[in-house]
């Protein structure tokens, strides 16, 4: 309806002779059904450019489009205040749209917005070094289900998963379990104390590096190692089977938990492949060439100021290590040549200093790097009512994914890190996640759907057929026609929040979407009324039932018969 409208309007205001060509039309949905169901302030807006009184533009734009408008979409066209205009929908138009959602089925909110357009959406990132944690989690559902959401709305999808497997965390990684290695093939070795961040102290073998990872998987891989090899590997100087070891089995975890979360990857990618062919030299020779680099106290220098940044950036390290900025643009110049229409990254609020220095180096290498979209999410504080919850786990010194799903369940999990836009602060409150009620957000939706699912059970155990084809027109309760209203709005609910990159905006929706039912259910008797109603309020449940599968589809949960 809106792109209908649109067209309407502008074919209008063509006719006014002074609005220019590129004026943007907006059309909003009011706050109040009493002011009906879209409308615009194009008149407001047309007071300064056409030298008159915005009420006065108003009433020629609603005169001329009632004339234009067909009235089996558009039920009015009225002019409000000092220059609004309120559009009302036709019944038939909403008759009509409920039964093509009822004919579309699982397809309804699938659209060819994105008209086929090829997109990376790069998520989780983490590097093999450890379990996933909490802030991980984040970062994976946000991701996952931006991907479902351009994949519904018509983008042809790659998810990737791209990783840090070079440079010193591996290494340190390696030394880690080595060090745990040798202790458990060598009787009575020595140990020494380090102190950590909270001043608490731990216990660990003499070779331990001072900044080793401490998580008890650390010393499983270690052991897993001593029981296939014995003290074999204690003859080798090489990290390489220590790092391997622990790549393979940190992966094969990350792996799992992902997948209790419904996120399967598509691809990944690794840093040391970058390095290995030669695309990491590559870049710098680039950003060489460009005039954009210079060497100052033993490291290789970018000069982000000439990208208006207040200082230089660190390429490459004293050491002869290229920081993370290095490798990530080489990595982004393999989505280019992979030739993807869309990039999104997922990033952490951590990077928001370091991403703008990676699109920039690649506009000055010659990519279009408004072809990459960054969503930064801030992070995550796991709470309980006000007050914030430490949760204790065997594998590391802070709070793993897999705790987090294993005390509050996989779809909750999910819905609680899609609640709130990417950009805010997310309070994870264990104490309303466990709730097992409507007071759950996502088992109030879950509970519309399952109640639904047992009116249908009911409707066959008393015999009542609801098959043949549904006088919709029926449907003239206002609890009806609000409903109606609502599931329609489904397939642009989904687009806009593809658009934004904002998938809290599907849980926003589906609430209303559940109130709506409500409401319905409390006020329309549906059972038990004239068969010809019954069958129509029927077909307007099952609508419900589709469009609330269909968003929790989207959302990666499941859909349940009964609660």
């Amino acid at each position: 309806m809106r792109d209908y409208l649109q067209t309407q309007l502008r074919a209008v205001l063509d006719t006014l002779g002074d609005v220019p060509p590129d004026f943007e039309i907006a059309l909003e949905t009011p706050d109040r059904p009493e002011h009906g169901d879209l409308a615009t302030n194009t008149a407001l807006r047309l007071g300064s450019v056409l030298d008159d009184n915005p009420r006065a533009i108003a009433e020629t734009i609603a005169e001329r489009l009632r004339e234009r408008v067909d009235p089996a979409r558009i039920q009015s066209v009225e002019v409000a205040g000092p220059g609004f205009i309120n559009v009302r929908f036709a019944q038939d138009y909403l008759f009509d749209g409920l039964a093509d959602l009822l004919a579309q089925g699982d397809a309804y909110g699938h659209s060819d917005a994105g008209d086929g357009r090829r997109a990376l959406v790069e998520y989780v990132s983490a590097n093999p070094t450890g379990p996933l944690t909490v802030g991980h989690g984040r970062n994976a559902v946000l991701g996952d289900t931006i991907a479902n959401l351009l994949d519904w709305t018509g983008y042809d999808v790659t998810r990737e998963y791209y990783y840090n497997d070079a440079g010193r965390q591996m290494r340190v990684l390696a030394q880690s379990v080595r060090a745990r290695y040798e202790a458990l093939a060598t009787p009575n070795l020595d140990t020494k104390t380090l102190t950590l961040d909270d001043d608490t102290t731990v216990e660990v073998p003499e070779g331990f590096p001072e900044d080793g990872y401490l998580g008890e998987y650390i010393t499983d891989i270690a052991r897993s190692l001593y029981d296939e090899h014995g003290a074999k590997l204690l003859t080798t100087e090489s990290l390489t089977p220590f790092q391997a070891a622990a790549e393979e089995a940190i992966f094969a975890d990350i792996e799992a938990t992902l997948a209790r979360l419904n996120i399967e990857m598509d691809a990944f990618a690794d840093e040391q492949s970058l390095h290995d062919e030669g695309r990491v030299d590559a870049v710098l020779d680039g950003l060489t060439e460009a005039g954009l680099t210079y060497e100052e106290d033993g490291a290789l220098w970018l000069k982000t100021t000439a990208f208006d940044k207040d200082q230089d950036t660190v390429l490459v390290k004293t050491s002869g290590e290229p920081t993370y900025r290095t490798p990530d643009i080489a990595y982004h110049i393999t989505k280019f040549e992979r030739d993807y229409d869309l990039m999104i990254d997922i990033l952490g609020a951590d990077h928001h200093a370091a991403y703008p220095d990676v699109l920039n180096a690649l506009d000055a290498l010659g990519y279009d790097a408004d072809r990459v979209d960054v969503v930064l999410y801030q992070f995550v504080t796991l709470v309980r009512g006000e007050e914030p919850v430490k949760m204790s786990t065997r594998r590391a010194n802070y709070v793993t994914l897999d705790d987090l799903i294993e005390k509050v369940g996989a779809d909750v999990t999910r819905f609680f890190f899609l609640m709130r836009s990417p950009d805010t602060h997310l309070n994870f409150d264990l104490e309303l996640a466990e709730e097992e009620s409507e007071k759950n957000p996502v088992f109030y939706l879950q509970y519309a759907h399952a109640r639904i699912c047992s009116v249908i059970d009911k409707a066959e155990e008393v015999g009542f057929s609801y098959d043949e084809d549904a006088g919709l027109s029926l449907l003239t309760h206002e609890a009806e026609i609000t409903l109606i209203k609502e599931l329609l709005r489904f397939p642009k609910a989904l687009r806009d929040a593809a658009d934004a990159r904002a998938p809290h905006l599907v849980p926003n929706y589906l609430e209303d979407v559940a109130t709506a039912f409500s409401q319905f259910y409390d006020n329309c008797q549906i059972i038990g009324v004239d068969d010809d109603l019954a069958t129509a309020r029927m077909q307007l449940a099952l609508a419900t039932k589709t469009v609330l599968k269909n968003g929790l589809t989207v959302l990666g949960l499941s859909a349940p018969r009964q609660m």
